[in-house]
């Protein structure tokens, strides 16, 4: 059963396959998905509604340069929701200013900077993945 899920929002349809691709390598396909989406403005609603199944969000993706609403903003109205949400920026258009105020308000993990690869991805996202390894053999 399908209990935890990774969320990647780009507004480039092929950054959101290929992260979907690489994240599949590192986490358990039975117990969690990889959700994509490139309009940041649909994650929120849809954030919710994954919440409301009890889907428990390991981790998010956000880019920062999108239409309509910009990874820092996401970012910040997705914590005051979800404090709990663990928050990766992947982007190669980030302002450092930006990036330092979202580490120093305790809102982003880790930044990650465009082009990536894939070794520096799984150095990110693994123990985070493993959290939850260690949390279904503990069942």
């Amino acid at each position: 059963m399908l209990k935890y899920a990774v969320v990647c929002i780009d507004d480039d349809p092929l950054i959101t396959s290929m992260l979907s691709f690489q994240l599949r390598k590192v986490i358990d396909t039975k117990t969690t998905f990889v959700e994509t989406y490139s309009n940041p403005a649909e994650v929120e609603s849809h954030i919710e509604e994954l919440i409301d199944f009890g889907v428990k969000l390991v981790f998010i993706i956000v880019d920062y340069q999108m239409p309509e609403m910009n990874g820092a903003e996401l970012i910040r109205n997705l914590k005051k929701k979800y404090p709990w949400l663990s928050c990766i920026m992947l982007s190669g258009q980030a302002n450092d200013l930006v990036v330092a105020e979202l580490r120093e308000d305790q809102l982003l993990e880790t930044y990650i900077s465009k082009p990536w690869s894939e070794k520096n991805l799984f150095e990110v996202v693994q123990p985070m993945i493993d959290t939850i390894r260690e949390h279904e053999e503990g069942k």
